[in-house]
């Protein structure tokens, strides 16, 4: 078993101010477990995770692939992306973060170069306006709230993710129930793109699945 990142750094005021671990990153990280042997095969060379949080994610997935790749994070709350280079530090590894909505200024940079791209977003269906505002002042609601089905930010990733995504990239995106996982793999297929689900699990009333999205086949670009 592969340890949990240390956090014992983060005090309670951080998580006043950033999303703190819990089933949803749990399931996240043991379906990165489940694939370690295969993400350690495709050897890859650039890791992006978006929204990372406290850090434990990325953190966690430095422990499985060491220092050949290089970790990159995004996240719209600055607090977020000074805990993460923490965490980091604290797990001997290290993570490059920008402070940032979602990939919008790497886009063009990053076009089919992201090996790995992580995603545990907000996912909890509310109001648009909740969402919106979470988003536009990188508040913590930010971390949860998913507006219309809980799938306003993540459609956003969605788009982005076929250019973003290289040859044999990976995508793992975190969903409830709710989110309506038929209509994304639907989605995704229409865009050529594969979605499998690697885990689900209850957690008191959500139902949690991770997913694992990547490049048809036949469609590499």
């Amino acid at each position: 078993m592969i340890p949990t990142p240390d956090l014992s750094h983060l005090t309670r005021k951080d998580y006043d101010l950033v999303y703190e671990p819990a089933e949803d990153t749990f399931i996240l990280l043991d379906a990165l477990e489940q694939d370690a042997e295969e993400l350690k095969r495709l050897r890859p060379s650039l890791c992006l995770e978006v929204g990372p949080g406290s850090g434990c994610v990325s953190a966690f997935l430095a422990s499985i692939l060491g220092d050949s790749s290089l970790y990159l994070a995004t996240d719209i709350n600055p607090h977020a992306c000074r805990c993460t280079i923490a965490t980091a530090r604290k797990n001997k590894s290290e993570v490059d973060t920008i402070h940032t909505s979602l990939t919008r200024p790497l886009s063009s940079r990053l076009r089919n170069s992201v090996d790995l791209l992580i995603f545990n977003p907000p996912y909890v269906p509310t109001e648009s306006t909740e969402s919106q505002e979470g988003q536009k002042h990188g508040q913590i609601s930010g971390s949860w709230a998913g507006g219309f089905d809980g799938m306003e930010v993540t459609n956003t990733l969605l788009d982005e993710s076929k250019t973003l995504l290289s040859a044999n990239g990976r995508f793992y995106l975190v969903a409830i129930k709710q989110n309506n996982i038929p209509d994304i793999s639907q989605k995704l297929s229409e865009c050529g793109m594969t979605t499998e689900t690697v885990l689900q699990r209850r957690a008191g009333r959500e139902h949690l699945f991770v997913l694992r999205i990547s490049r048809n086949s036949t469609d590499h670009e």
